[in-house]
Protein backbone atom coordinates (compact mmCIF):
# COMPACT_ATOMS: atom_id res chain seq x y z
CA UNK A 1 0.00 0.00 0.00
CA UNK A 2 2.83 2.41 0.91
CA UNK A 3 4.64 1.80 -2.40
CA UNK A 4 1.43 2.30 -4.40
CA UNK A 5 0.76 5.59 -2.61
CA UNK A 6 4.34 6.69 -3.25
CA UNK A 7 4.04 6.04 -6.99
CA UNK A 8 0.76 7.99 -7.12
CA UNK A 9 2.37 10.92 -5.33
CA UNK A 10 5.31 10.92 -7.73
CA UNK A 11 2.99 10.81 -10.73
CA UNK A 12 1.13 13.85 -9.39
CA UNK A 13 4.44 15.61 -8.79
CA UNK A 14 5.44 15.10 -12.41
CA UNK A 15 2.19 16.57 -13.69
CA UNK A 16 2.01 19.49 -11.28
CA UNK A 17 5.68 20.48 -11.00
CA UNK A 18 5.25 23.42 -13.37
CA UNK A 19 2.31 24.70 -11.36
CA UNK A 20 4.25 24.30 -8.11
CA UNK A 21 7.19 26.31 -9.41
CA UNK A 22 4.92 29.10 -10.62
CA UNK A 23 3.05 29.60 -7.34
CA UNK A 24 4.90 31.04 -4.33
CA UNK A 25 3.56 30.45 -0.84
CA UNK A 26 0.42 32.50 -0.33
CA UNK A 27 1.13 35.45 1.91
CA UNK A 28 4.83 35.68 0.97
CA UNK A 29 3.81 37.74 -2.03
CA UNK A 30 1.02 40.24 -2.56
CA UNK A 31 -2.31 38.49 -3.08
CA UNK A 32 -4.61 39.57 -5.88
CA UNK A 33 -8.34 40.19 -5.50
CA UNK A 34 -9.38 36.72 -6.64
CA UNK A 35 -7.13 35.06 -4.07
CA UNK A 36 -8.50 37.26 -1.30
CA UNK A 37 -12.03 36.28 -2.28
CA UNK A 38 -11.00 32.61 -2.18
CA UNK A 39 -9.80 33.06 1.41
CA UNK A 40 -13.11 34.72 2.32
CA UNK A 41 -15.08 31.82 0.90
CA UNK A 42 -13.13 29.12 2.78
CA UNK A 43 -15.50 29.01 5.74
CA UNK A 44 -18.49 28.50 3.45
CA UNK A 45 -16.73 25.69 1.59
CA UNK A 46 -15.78 24.08 4.91
CA UNK A 47 -19.41 23.96 6.00
CA UNK A 48 -20.52 22.41 2.69
CA UNK A 49 -18.00 19.55 2.88
CA UNK A 50 -18.78 16.93 5.51
CA UNK A 51 -18.74 13.19 6.14
CA UNK A 52 -21.82 12.58 4.00
CA UNK A 53 -20.52 14.52 0.99
CA UNK A 54 -17.03 12.98 0.94
CA UNK A 55 -18.45 9.52 1.64
CA UNK A 56 -20.65 9.79 -1.44
CA UNK A 57 -17.61 10.52 -3.60
CA UNK A 58 -15.45 7.86 -1.93
CA UNK A 59 -18.01 5.14 -2.60
CA UNK A 60 -17.73 5.63 -6.34
CA UNK A 61 -15.90 2.70 -7.88
CA UNK A 62 -16.25 0.42 -4.85
CA UNK A 63 -17.90 -2.97 -5.25
CA UNK A 64 -21.57 -3.25 -4.35
CA UNK A 65 -21.09 -5.29 -1.19
CA UNK A 66 -18.67 -2.77 0.30
CA UNK A 67 -20.97 0.13 -0.59
CA UNK A 68 -23.88 -1.63 1.11
CA UNK A 69 -21.86 -2.37 4.23
CA UNK A 70 -20.75 1.26 4.55
CA UNK A 71 -24.22 2.62 3.75
CA UNK A 72 -25.77 0.35 6.39
CA UNK A 73 -23.24 1.63 8.94
CA UNK A 74 -24.08 5.22 8.05
CA UNK A 75 -27.80 4.51 8.41
CA UNK A 76 -27.21 3.01 11.85
CA UNK A 77 -25.17 6.07 12.80
CA UNK A 78 -28.07 8.41 12.14
CA UNK A 79 -30.11 6.70 14.88
CA UNK A 80 -27.27 6.16 17.37
CA UNK A 81 -25.84 8.04 20.33
CA UNK A 82 -23.26 7.74 23.07
CA UNK A 83 -21.00 4.69 23.18
CA UNK A 84 -22.89 2.98 20.36
CA UNK A 85 -22.24 5.92 18.04
CA UNK A 86 -18.53 5.95 18.91
CA UNK A 87 -18.24 2.23 18.16
CA UNK A 88 -20.04 2.62 14.84
CA UNK A 89 -17.83 5.55 13.86
CA UNK A 90 -14.70 3.55 14.71
CA UNK A 91 -15.96 0.68 12.58
CA UNK A 92 -16.67 3.11 9.74
CA UNK A 93 -13.20 4.65 10.14
CA UNK A 94 -11.71 1.17 9.89
CA UNK A 95 -13.40 0.65 6.52
CA UNK A 96 -12.15 3.98 5.14
CA UNK A 97 -8.66 3.29 6.45
CA UNK A 98 -8.56 -0.14 4.78
CA UNK A 99 -9.75 1.43 1.53
CA UNK A 100 -7.16 4.26 1.74
CA UNK A 101 -9.85 6.95 1.55
CA UNK A 102 -8.41 9.74 3.73
CA UNK A 103 -11.18 12.34 3.38
CA UNK A 104 -14.02 10.27 4.91
CA UNK A 105 -11.48 8.79 7.34
CA UNK A 106 -10.69 12.29 8.56
CA UNK A 107 -14.33 13.20 9.03
CA UNK A 108 -14.98 9.89 10.82
CA UNK A 109 -12.23 10.62 13.34
CA UNK A 110 -13.42 14.22 13.64
CA UNK A 111 -16.85 12.92 14.70
CA UNK A 112 -15.19 10.46 17.10
CA UNK A 113 -13.15 13.33 18.55
CA UNK A 114 -16.28 15.35 19.23
CA UNK A 115 -17.60 12.48 21.36
CA UNK A 116 -14.32 11.16 22.72
CA UNK A 117 -11.93 14.10 22.73
CA UNK A 118 -8.49 12.50 22.98
CA UNK A 119 -5.13 13.46 21.55
CA UNK A 120 -4.95 10.28 19.46
CA UNK A 121 -8.38 10.81 17.89
CA UNK A 122 -7.68 14.41 16.91
CA UNK A 123 -4.19 13.59 15.61
CA UNK A 124 -5.63 10.79 13.45
CA UNK A 125 -8.24 13.21 12.12
CA UNK A 126 -5.58 15.80 11.28
CA UNK A 127 -3.31 13.26 9.60
CA UNK A 128 -6.19 11.93 7.49
CA UNK A 129 -7.28 15.42 6.42
CA UNK A 130 -3.67 16.22 5.52
CA UNK A 131 -3.38 13.10 3.36
CA UNK A 132 -6.66 14.06 1.70
CA UNK A 133 -5.76 17.65 0.83
CA UNK A 134 -2.26 16.71 -0.32
CA UNK A 135 -3.89 14.51 -2.96
CA UNK A 136 -6.43 17.20 -3.92
CA UNK A 137 -4.36 20.39 -4.09
CA UNK A 138 -5.80 21.40 -7.45
CA UNK A 139 -9.46 21.16 -6.43
CA UNK A 140 -11.95 23.42 -4.69
CA UNK A 141 -12.26 20.85 -1.91
CA UNK A 142 -8.69 21.31 -0.67
CA UNK A 143 -9.20 24.60 1.25
CA UNK A 144 -11.97 23.04 3.33
CA UNK A 145 -9.88 19.96 4.10
CA UNK A 146 -6.97 22.19 5.14
CA UNK A 147 -9.30 24.07 7.49
CA UNK A 148 -10.47 20.81 9.08
CA UNK A 149 -6.87 19.62 9.40
CA UNK A 150 -5.87 22.84 11.15
CA UNK A 151 -8.75 22.58 13.61
CA UNK A 152 -8.00 18.93 14.38
CA UNK A 153 -4.28 19.52 14.96
CA UNK A 154 -5.04 22.51 17.18
CA UNK A 155 -7.27 20.34 19.36
CA UNK A 156 -4.58 17.65 19.49
CA UNK A 157 -1.98 20.23 20.47
CA UNK A 158 -4.26 21.66 23.15
CA UNK A 159 -4.46 18.18 24.67
CA UNK A 160 -0.73 17.49 24.27
CA UNK A 161 1.23 20.77 24.01
CA UNK A 162 4.56 18.93 23.68
CA UNK A 163 3.48 16.91 20.62
CA UNK A 164 5.82 17.55 17.69
CA UNK A 165 3.51 15.58 15.40
CA UNK A 166 0.58 17.90 16.15
CA UNK A 167 2.77 21.01 15.86
CA UNK A 168 4.17 19.82 12.51
CA UNK A 169 0.70 19.11 11.14
CA UNK A 170 -0.64 22.43 12.39
CA UNK A 171 2.28 24.41 10.99
CA UNK A 172 1.94 22.71 7.61
CA UNK A 173 -1.80 23.37 7.49
CA UNK A 174 -1.33 27.04 8.42
CA UNK A 175 1.14 27.55 5.56
CA UNK A 176 -1.07 25.73 3.07
CA UNK A 177 -4.11 27.73 4.17
CA UNK A 178 -2.29 30.89 3.15
CA UNK A 179 -3.48 33.43 5.71
CA UNK A 180 -0.38 33.63 7.92
CA UNK A 181 2.31 31.42 6.35
CA UNK A 182 5.20 32.73 8.42
CA UNK A 183 3.40 31.61 11.58
CA UNK A 184 3.30 28.08 10.19
CA UNK A 185 6.93 28.21 9.05
CA UNK A 186 7.94 29.36 12.55
CA UNK A 187 6.15 26.36 14.08
CA UNK A 188 7.95 23.97 11.73
CA UNK A 189 11.27 25.61 12.55
CA UNK A 190 10.54 25.06 16.25
CA UNK A 191 10.00 21.38 15.53
CA UNK A 192 13.30 20.89 13.68
CA UNK A 193 15.14 22.90 16.34
CA UNK A 194 13.93 20.42 18.94
CA UNK A 195 14.17 17.40 16.63
CA UNK A 196 16.54 18.03 13.68
CA UNK A 197 15.71 14.62 12.21
CA UNK A 198 11.94 15.12 12.17
CA UNK A 199 10.86 13.61 8.85
CA UNK A 200 7.55 15.39 8.30
CA UNK A 201 8.75 18.82 9.36
CA UNK A 202 11.83 18.64 7.13
CA UNK A 203 9.73 17.44 4.19
CA UNK A 204 7.25 20.29 4.63
CA UNK A 205 10.01 22.87 4.96
CA UNK A 206 11.62 21.48 1.82
CA UNK A 207 8.38 21.76 -0.13
CA UNK A 208 7.75 25.31 1.07
CA UNK A 209 11.33 26.27 0.16
CA UNK A 210 10.66 25.03 -3.37
CA UNK A 211 7.43 26.97 -3.60
CA UNK A 212 9.21 30.16 -2.55
CA UNK A 213 12.04 29.31 -4.97
CA UNK A 214 14.66 28.97 -2.23
CA UNK A 215 16.11 25.88 -3.84
CA UNK A 216 19.37 25.90 -1.89
CA UNK A 217 17.40 25.59 1.34
CA UNK A 218 15.20 22.92 -0.25
CA UNK A 219 18.29 20.86 -1.11
CA UNK A 220 19.39 20.78 2.52
CA UNK A 221 15.93 19.78 3.72
CA UNK A 222 15.52 16.95 1.20
CA UNK A 223 19.03 15.65 1.92
CA UNK A 224 18.02 15.42 5.57
CA UNK A 225 14.79 13.62 4.63
CA UNK A 226 16.73 11.10 2.55
CA UNK A 227 19.15 10.47 5.42
CA UNK A 228 16.17 9.64 7.63
CA UNK A 229 14.02 7.72 5.16
CA UNK A 230 14.90 7.55 1.44
CA UNK A 231 11.90 7.68 -0.89
CA UNK A 232 11.25 8.20 -4.58
CA UNK A 233 9.37 11.39 -3.74
CA UNK A 234 12.22 12.92 -1.70
CA UNK A 235 14.82 12.03 -4.35
CA UNK A 236 12.59 13.57 -7.03
CA UNK A 237 12.22 16.84 -5.14
CA UNK A 238 15.96 16.90 -4.40
CA UNK A 239 16.69 16.39 -8.10
CA UNK A 240 14.34 19.21 -9.08
CA UNK A 241 15.95 21.52 -6.51
CA UNK A 242 19.42 20.68 -7.82
CA UNK A 243 18.22 21.33 -11.37
CA UNK A 244 16.91 24.77 -10.44
CA UNK A 245 20.25 25.88 -8.98
CA UNK A 246 22.20 24.59 -11.96
CA UNK A 247 23.79 21.48 -10.42
CA UNK A 248 23.08 19.21 -13.38
CA UNK A 249 25.28 16.25 -12.41
CA UNK A 250 23.75 16.12 -8.93
CA UNK A 251 20.26 16.45 -10.40
CA UNK A 252 20.86 13.51 -12.75
CA UNK A 253 22.05 11.28 -9.91
CA UNK A 254 19.06 12.21 -7.75
CA UNK A 255 16.58 11.65 -10.59
CA UNK A 256 18.09 8.22 -11.20
CA UNK A 257 17.73 7.34 -7.51
CA UNK A 258 14.06 8.34 -7.66
CA UNK A 259 13.57 6.19 -10.75
CA UNK A 260 15.22 3.16 -9.11
CA UNK A 261 13.06 3.33 -5.98
CA UNK A 262 9.71 4.06 -7.63
CA UNK A 263 10.06 1.51 -10.45
CA UNK A 264 7.11 3.16 -12.20
CA UNK A 265 7.05 3.15 -16.05
CA UNK A 266 5.53 6.63 -16.44
CA UNK A 267 7.98 8.15 -13.98
CA UNK A 268 10.89 6.31 -15.62
CA UNK A 269 9.99 7.78 -19.00
CA UNK A 270 9.76 11.27 -17.54
CA UNK A 271 13.11 10.94 -15.76
CA UNK A 272 14.80 9.52 -18.86
CA UNK A 273 13.74 12.65 -20.74
CA UNK A 274 14.97 14.89 -17.91
CA UNK A 275 18.32 13.12 -17.74
CA UNK A 276 18.68 13.44 -21.51
CA UNK A 277 17.97 17.18 -21.31
CA UNK A 278 20.37 17.70 -18.42
CA UNK A 279 23.13 15.70 -20.12
CA UNK A 280 23.29 18.01 -23.16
Amino acid sequence: MHKTKQIIVIALVVVLMGVLMAQPIKGLVKRDKAEQEQQTNTSTETEAINLASVSSVAKQGLNASLVKEITDLEAALSASSGEERINLLKKLAGHWDDLAKPAPLGFSYEEIGKLESTYDNWLKAGDAFTAAYENLQDTLVAPALIEHAQQAYQKALDLNPKSLDAKTGLGTAIVNKGGAPMQGIAMLMEVVKEDPQNLKANMSLGMFSMRSRQFDKAVNRFKTVIEIQPSAEAWFYLATSYENIGLKAEAIKAFQQSKAIAADPSLSQFIDRKVDELSK
